[in-house]
């Protein structure tokens, strides 16, 4: 089998050519992507429910604005917690943790993580700053670690090979994620914003209208 470079970490920026309406503008932030398939959650889908409306534990620590998003159109029973602990390195290693996501309060992923000395309990590192919250841990063990928190409902996924075939067929351009990109406190405009902060034609994507007729 060809070995499959890891974009875990990465975001994928929906192409104004992609037709999927669960992806059209999606900022999709892969938390791990390898030979068995690909699995992440979409950055700017926020819904109209509060995340204390189904976790009230954890509301305190969910970011502005503090909604459930739809983190994709799989599995959307699930509630997967996204956190940045701040301070944390850039690169992150991760190690094979196999198993698809559970369903439920504490959804887990199959994403690579390593527990570091250091890690606050309850906090899993994807890449860098980024990690999978335990949402069947006590919200106190993360209250004092947590720079932001989102919770999301359901997952984008993608079996072995379907990811690098739609990359093949231009759905998607890959690049480099940041830690605000989880905590945006403007979604809306996550896309347009992830676009002009690339130093390439990538920038001139941005200015892509919503409609394309008024191109």
């Amino acid at each position: 089998m060809t070995e499959v470079s890891s974009l875990t970490g990465r975001l994928l920026v929906a192409t104004p050519a992609l037709a999927d309406p669960n992806f059209d503008r999606a900022v999709v932030l892969l938390l791990d992507h390898d030979e068995e398939g690909s699995l992440g959650v979409v950055l700017n889908r926020p819904t109209p429910v509060g995340v204390g409306d189904i976790l009230e534990s954890w509301a305190a620590l969910a970011g502005e604005p503090g909604v459930v998003f739809q983190g994709g159109p799989v599995s959307l029973d699930s509630a997967l917690g996204v956190a940045v602990v701040p301070g944390e390195s850039i690169e992150g290693d991760r190690v094979p943790n196999s198993g698809p996501p559970s369903t439920g309060e504490g959804a887990a992923t199959r994403s690579r993580a390593r527990v570091r000395r250091g890690d606050p309990i309850g906090w899993r590192r994807v890449h860098g700053a980024i990690g999978l919250v335990d949402l069947e841990a006590p919200p106190e063990l993360l209250a004092s670690a947590v720079g932001s928190l989102r919770i999301f409902a359901g997952y984008a996924g993608w079996g072995p090979g379907q990811l690098e075939e739609e990359l093949v067929e231009g759905a998607w351009y890959v690049v480099e994620s940041e830690p605000g990109d989880v905590s945006s406190p403007d979604p809306e405009r996550l896309w347009r914003s992830v676009l002009r902060r690339q130093r390439s034609e990538l920038a001139m994507v941005a200015t892509y209208p919503d409609d394309a007729s008024l191109n």
